[in-house]
């Protein structure tokens, strides 16, 4: 490891009476990865935001190249080489993907027009350097997966020359095979003598990539050491202050009748020939490789994207899900991957994404009952232990995991017979991930038929009764949880097609 590039000593931050950092300190050397882990809602963010000149601390010092200085806003924190890859993609789905990376520092022409044939050429080059290279660079953002949204994102920093990156939850999209190539990328730039701050909840990644890790909990530092020095065990027990026994706490439950049945369904272009079901009780996990179909198909069911052909039964009866309010009156409902695009209004309150998608049940003739909005999401807020200042705090400023959580009960408030879970626990921490698990053991406990997506090999594995693998858009493998083992997962994933 090199120089420190950056540094932070003593900072603190509140917002009104709320104290988020108390007296953080933290440090970032040329040509080293250093870890940055917590619970959601330990002061990650905030600490991400002053380092980028997003927010200014109220207390404490930044020092760049060993002197103190002041990021005034995100603008000069760029111009001092200081990048990052947020966790929400902050990018322009209207825009092309070489459009988006170099949004606000395009090369120019003679003219001092852009010159498109150069910021092509370069885009090019970045997501050749990301091993890449098939995506076009002429392409609409909107038309991408999230995972190459997440790709795109990552070449726009480095198209800043940046000396110190900034990486929030890089991974949280990516299936396994993009992570290795990910990982190697970081290698890289570490080698080129950049500084990583590295953002994760996955802890097979921090043992992997750190070089040294600091634990931050309720807005302070816990500790910060060498990777070499520290357990996995220990790293839990510092981010949380307690230890967590059971990260998959899958119980068998009974199962009921059958509740949802999909014969024969497709959608021309993304499914085809889709056949399963889910009884009461179940809890049916849903893996593949990005790009394989797995949201595809949620997205056909719940109505977003209608079938083409194929039936869907629920409890037994036929029913025409053309729309999403017809799949949410069939007693469907869909947690999204992608929490910030569609799973919440970011600048409205709680209470208002809580009560979103039932405002036609709790208004009285023109007039939606306030008392009632403000009684189911203040109840949400308790059952999911959102920490939040009340049903009035806008969404947007709270942590990730209890974004996700009011994701959740948002369309549990519709009380659907089938929950969806697209990606549950995408970039949340290892204390909101087990709340998550024991919540989807008490639905099906409760009879709900549940249907979970992930990347995560482990939560398929640890969650599911049955495992459903998808490829190339259609059903590779159904395998029973006895028989589902990482090889045998894994296997059809990347091979086979269900005859």
């Amino acid at each position: 490891m090199g120089d420190e590039l950056l540094s932070l000593r003593g900072i603190e931050k509140s917002f009104g009476p709320i104290s988020v950092l108390k007296g953080i300190d933290f440090d970032i050397r040329a040509g080293e990865v250093h870890a940055l882990m917590g619970e959601n809602g330990a002061g990650k963010s905030t600490m991400i935001r002053i380092m980028s000149g997003a927010h200014q601390p109220d207390a404490g010092e930044i020092r760049l190249g060993g002197h103190a200085t002041r990021f005034a806003s995100p603008r000069s924190a760029q111009a001092a080489a200081i990048a990052v890859v947020h966790q929400e993609l902050l990018l322009f789905p209207d825009m092309t993907i070489a459009e988006n990376i170099f949004l606000g520092h395009a090369p120019s022409s003679g003219l001092g027009l852009i010159d498109r044939r150069q910021m092509r050429e370069e885009a090019r080059r970045l997501l050749t350097r990301l091993d890449c290279p098939d995506l076009d660079v002429d392409e609409m953002v909107g038309r991408l997966s999230v995972a190459n949204r997440q790709r795109v994102e990552i070449a726009r920093a480095l198209s800043k020359n940046a000396r110190v990156l900034i990486m929030d939850e890089p991974t949280a999209a990516l299936a396994e095979a993009d992570v290795v190539r990910l990982l190697d990328v970081v290698r890289m730039l570490r080698k080129d003598g950049v500084g990583i701050v590295y953002v994760s909840h996955r802890m097979n990644e921090i043992f992997e990539i750190a070089d040294r890790v600091t634990v931050l909990r309720d807005g302070r530092t816990i500790s910060t050491q060498p990777i070499a020095e520290v357990t996995e065990a220990g790293l839990v027990s510092k981010m949380v202050g307690r230890e967590i026994t059971h990260l998959f706490p899958k119980q068998d439950v009974e199962l009921g009748k059958t509740v949802l049945q999909v014969a024969n369904l497709s959608c021309t272009g993304r499914i085809e020939d889709i056949s399963f079901s889910v009884r009461a009780g179940e809890i049916l996990g849903i893996a593949g490789l990005v790009g394989s179909g797995r949201t595809e198909l949620a997205e056909t069911i719940f109505g977003a994207t209608p079938s083409t052909s194929g039936e869907i039964r629920i409890d037994g009866q036929p029913v025409e899900i053309s729309s999403i309010r017809d799949a949410i009156d069939k007693g469907i409902a869909y947690v999204p991957e992608d929490r910030g695009q569609h799973g919440l209004v970011r600048r409205q309150s709680i209470r208002d994404n809580v009560v979103m998608p039932i405002l036609d049940r709790i208004a009285r003739g023109w007039m939606v009952d306030r008392a009632r909005e403000l009684t189911l999401s203040q109840s949400a807020i308790e059952r999911f232990a959102v920490r939040a200042r009340g049903p009035m705090q806008v969404v947007g400023e709270l942590s990730g995991g209890n974004q996700q959580k009011v994701v959740i009960a948002k369309w549990l408030a519709t009380k659907p017979r089938v929950l969806i879970l697209d990606e549950p626990t995408r970039g949340v921490d290892v204390g909101a991930k087990s709340e998550i698990h024991k919540l989807m053991v008490e639905l099906a406990r409760e009879g709900m038929a549940i249907v979970m997506i992930s990347s995560e090999l482990p939560e398929v594995l640890g969650m599911s009764d049955r495992v459903l693998v998808m490829n190339g858009g259609r059903m590779a493998a159904v395998i029973d949880r006895k028989e589902a083992t990482a090889e045998t997962v894994g296997a059809a994933m990347m091979q086979g097609r269900a005859a």
